[in-house]
């Protein structure tokens, strides 16, 4: 899984990259096939705002939440997120296990072939 973090009008600290980049981690237990995950953390006055964008197969689940502390902010929407994860997950079981998992090994591969890398 891909994973970034993005804040707005506010300096990124390491602890508040550790906090997102493990609740993203946690994600997995409820939906193994995840291709990338993303994190906007925006400040503004007294208001602390998280946005979190999950690309899954042919789908991209978001969920926002906002509140005076931004731990706060992001356990809340990782929470909403893993509402629909569950629910997406739940829709997936009549459709190709076999398909879901070939894309998302093409999204996840680098993009460099190593046979054509010189050592």
């Amino acid at each position: 899984m891909q994973k970034k973090v993005t804040a707005r009008h506010f300096d990124l600290t390491p602890e508040i990259r550790e906090k997102a980049e493990e609740e993203m981690e946690g994600l997995t237990r409820y939906f193994e096939n995840i291709i990338s995950a993303e994190f906007i953390l925006d400040k503004e006055r007294h208001r602390r705002m998280a946005e979190l964008k999950v690309k899954v197969f042919k789908e991209t689940l978001s969920g926002t939440a906002e509140t005076d502390d931004l731990y706060a902010s992001i356990e809340m929407a990782v929470d909403k997120v893993k509402v629909q994860l569950k629910k997406y997950k739940g829709k997936l079981k009549d459709r190709k296990p076999e398909a879901i998992a070939e894309v998302t090994e093409a999204a996840t591969r680098p993009s460099t072939d190593p046979d054509e890398v010189d050592i």
